[in-house]
């Protein structure tokens, strides 16, 4: 059984940055790519950004976040990480990370592992 625990999570000003990460509990794990989603009061889950694990090639599924949020990996501590930056308000959620370990990291419906998401608050 492997959790994914996510961290970093809080609350930020307008035009800032925040940082959260995504720790896989065991190290043997081995997915074939990880991924972020975010879902804010009272919409649906949105699927963000992926990365394959084997060669760190981001997909950014939601062209919002493309040029202010970065995905990055490291598979030493098996931890992903969202830096996310020019934050707005509309950029208010619940992030939750995910694996996949099938091979189609552009697909949402194939994260089959979650964590228990952090919230992340813009202020405006």
């Amino acid at each position: 059984q492997v959790q994914l625990v996510e961290s970093g999570g809080g609350l930020v000003q307008a035009g800032g940055s925040l940082r959260v990460s995504c720790a896989a509990s065991r190290r043997t794990f081995n997915p074939y790519a990880m991924g972020w989603f975010r879902q804010a009061p009272g919409k649906e889950r949105d699927f963000l950004v992926s990365i394959r694990w084997s060669t760190g090639t981001p997909y950014y599924a939601d062209s919002s976040v493309l040029g202010r949020f970065t995905i990055s990996r490291d598979n030493a501590e098996n931890t992903v990480y969202l830096l996310m930056n020019s934050l707005k308000a509309e950029d208010t959620a619940v992030y939750y990370c995910a694996a996949t370990t099938s091979g189609d990291y552009r697909d949402p419906g194939r994260y089959n592992y979650w964590g228990q998401g952090t919230q992340v608050t813009v202020s405006s």
